[in-house]
């Protein structure tokens, strides 16, 4: 008899009679002291074992620095919390030219996003793994792609239908572009209504002239939101 669980963050294991193999992150899935190359994300274990090791490179994806680029202009600090090893992560870091943090559990990730919460920051998480999930509901505003894994998708706020990365610097740019038009919104209400209300309550216009200039500021409310 066979049987299959997932450790988030850590691998799978699977019990096969009286043996236990682990897919997954070498601290979790091996119990030996094995010497391997900084490089070695994931490993194969029997009873703690090591069976075989993987070597994964990571490529950036095309319009990644285009994308950091875009919101470090805005002034907005970003940071790569990762669940893989220190030396890819850092590859990818330096080209970049974000700090990051590696070697991180999904706990890991709730706890930093928790202690910038406490510094007064809120965060935006963007992530597609199954690992990410958590963070991603723990941050104020959560992002994922289409192709991120069910869960991940789940608990993002937003999921974008794409995998390029410049929907994040574009989905913050209409979020303020819209704050600006909700603004000018209720601002042109306000500015409305404390002309118009002393007005109508004189008795110095007409029902019919009452109504059409209601309806008319309601179109003018409605076309300044379509400039979104």
């Amino acid at each position: 008899p066979a049987s299959v669980s997932e450790h988030a963050g850590n691998g799978v294991e699977a019990k096969v009679g009286n043996d236990v193999l682990r897919l997954g992150r070498p601290e979790w899935a091996l119990t030996s002291n094995t010497s391997m190359p900084a490089s070695t994300s994931v490993v194969f274990g029997r009873n703690g074992e090591l069976l075989a090791s993987f070597e994964f490179t990571d490529r950036l994806r095309g319009d990644a620095a285009e994308a950091i680029k875009q919101l470090t202009e805005k002034r907005l600090p970003i940071e790569i919390l990762s669940g893989d090893r220190d030396r890819p992560v850092k590859q990818v870091a330096t080209v970049l030219g974000v700090p990051y943090s590696a070697d991180l559990t999904p706990g890991d990730k709730i706890a930093r996003i928790a202690a910038l919460h406490a510094a007064g920051r809120k965060t935006l998480m963007v992530g597609d793994g199954l690992n990410d999930a958590p963070a991603l509901a723990a941050a104020h505003t959560s992002m994922a792609p289409a192709t991120a894994a069910d869960v991940g998708r789940s608990a993002a706020d937003l999921v974008f239908m794409h995998e390029s990365l410049l929907a994040v610097p574009g989905a913050i740019a209409i979020a303020k572009n819209a704050e600006a038009l909700i603004r000018q919104n209720l601002l042109f209400s306000v500015a409305y209504n404390a002309i118009a209300m002393p007005i109508a309550i004189a008795g110095l216009v007409t029902p019919l002239v009452a109504a059409i200039a209601m309806s008319l500021s309601s179109l003018i409310v409605i076309a300044n939101a379509l400039r979104l």
